[in-house]
């Protein structure tokens, strides 16, 4: 698929502001300082329509930015990340999970995991919830630039493991290198390639 438009459409801080227009939606979620900003920016190839904090888990609202005008990639708040009050990080919860479990145009999740780091216990609930919602999931291994080939096949395997996939099922990205985003935008074709672009409204 080629990218030929991306804009920002909304922030939502409660799911009555969730679209409505019926085009698909493609999420990528991930722990606050997993990377996923600087992903959203690379493969839309735009630095400043995902937000990059030098404090990770400063996005408190679910983003969407409408692709080709023909479905939304949806940037929802980083999570576990010590440095955000427990009152704020409980808030977060209701929001992601009522997204989660009830928006019908949800096609698939990105799930990012750091490719140096074994998924920690709310990657890990994440995935196992995800699996009993009977929600696709993709992951995907950031920061693969920070190791060794070797290392990274080692750490390949063992996330896979922890996560119960395949290791070939784990697109490897790296935002330095632009490793894996063609691998990325295969599997957004496969989920939205059939979708007519939105007709613009005339003023």
């Amino acid at each position: 698929m080629e990218l030929r438009s991306a804009r920002f459409h909304l922030a939502a801080n409660h799911p009555a502001q969730f679209p409505r227009d019926g085009l698909p939606q493609l999420a990528f979620a991930g722990r606050s300082n997993v990377g996923k900003s600087s992903l959203i920016n690379t493969i839309l190839r735009n630095k400043k329509i995902a937000r990059v904090s030098r404090t990770p888990g400063k996005t408190h609202s679910i983003h969407f930015i409408l692709v080709n005008e023909r479905f939304y990639v949806v940037d929802l708040p980083g999570y576990g990340y010590a440095k955000v009050s427990k009152s704020l990080a409980a808030s977060w919860g209701p929001l992601i999970r009522g997204y989660l479990e009830t928006e019908p145009g949800l096609r698939l999740l990105f799930l990012l995991l750091d490719a140096r780091r074994i998924p920690a216990e709310k990657d890990l609930d994440l995935c196992a919830w995800l699996d009993q919602a009977g929600r696709p999931w993709q992951p995907i291994l950031t920061k693969a630039d920070k190791l060794s080939n070797n290392e990274l096949q080692k750490s390949r395997r063992a996330i896979a493991k922890a996560i119960s996939r395949d290791p070939d099922e784990l697109i490897v990205f790296s935002n330095v290198t632009r490793r894996g985003v063609a691998e990325i935008w295969r599997r957004v074709g496969e989920e939205v390639g059939s979708v007519k672009p939105v007709e613009k409204q005339a003023l």
